[in-house]
């Protein structure tokens, strides 16, 4: 009887596990990232919720044995009497303050270092629009727009026929990311040439507002062993289409990068359209 029981426990217990792997429990949380200061802001993030879990845990345990042990059917008397208390006042009047300017200094400080861009080493103009991103590597030369992959694009129309689940990265993919070194320090310029958007990105824990006619900054630094290719969307409701521009950041060596931007240089600035042009501007 006991092994039977055990047994049941055993393929309840991988049951409940397998179903919390699969419903994404696990990523209900905010991702550490790749970035120093994304895990400066999830640390800030679980600081402030194990601290509202312990006044939830004190106030909430107060409230139930205030209610076990003073019921009525236990022969509790209100006391009416008891109309104010200094000690009580002073109390819960310290207490909060005292909360709160102890998490307003990392709070405050985290939020500086999130608009700290000295030292930037590489600028990127991000500009928003129905419904898709636009790039420009300033001082650079170069400059393209960033849109739903077309695998996507055609999987997400009505009737089309295909099965999103055969599509990799359905409705996370783009046709071209945006492509950054790591170890690098980015500052990106963010606006929008129509309606509000807001480019996002967890891994990096940026997320910024891009405001027609106004420009925010933000800044990452991808770790320098974190390469890889990292996804966000825009999160702000921006129309119809709304839902199909999402973000792709491919984060390379500094070396492979430096080749990047050299072909893409190249690409965009070929050598015989300056030679062509040369003899006019003579003439």
């Amino acid at each position: 009887m006991m092994r039977k029981f055990l047994s049941t426990v055993a393929f309840l217990g991988l049951g409940v596990a397998t179903a919390h792997a699969e419903s994404g429990w696990s990523q209900l949380n905010m991702t550490p990232g790749v970035t120093a200061m994304s895990r400066q802001i999830y640390g800030l993030h679980m600081l402030m919720f194990w601290l509202c879990v312990g006044i939830a845990v004190v106030v909430f345990g107060v409230m139930t044995y205030s209610i076990f042990a003073f019921r009525k059917s236990r022969g509790a008397v209100a006391d009416t009497t008891l109309v104010h208390s200094t000690t009580v006042e002073i109390i819960w009047t310290i207490l909060p303050i005292a909360i709160l300017v102890a998490t307003a200094v990392p709070a405050a400080t985290t939020l500086i270092k999130t608009e700290d861009l000295r030292n930037s080493q590489l600028t990127i103009r991000v500009t928003g629009f129905q419904w898709g991103w636009n790039y420009e590597y300033l001082n650079n030369g170069v400059n393209y727009f960033s849109r739903l992959d077309r695998a996507s694009d055609a999987a997400r129309q009505l009737g089309s026929g295909i099965d999103v689940t055969t599509v990799p990265h359905y409705l996370l993919n783009v046709d071209k990311p945006l492509v950054v070194p790591v170890g690098t320090k980015v500052r990106l310029l963010v606006t929008a040439n129509d309606v509000i958007h807001s480019w996002w990105v967890p891994a990096f824990g940026v997320k910024k507002d891009a405001i027609p006619g106004f420009v925010n900054e933000a800044w990452f630094n991808v770790d320098a062993d974190k390469a890889g290719v990292y996804r966000g969307n825009c999160a702000e409701l921006c129309g119809r289409d709304h839902g199909f521009m999402p973000i792709v950041v491919n984060a390379l060596s500094k070396d492979d990068f430096a080749a990047w931007l050299k072909a893409k240089q190249l690409e965009q600035h070929p050598p015989a359209a300056a030679d062509a042009s040369a003899p006019a501007a003579a003439k």
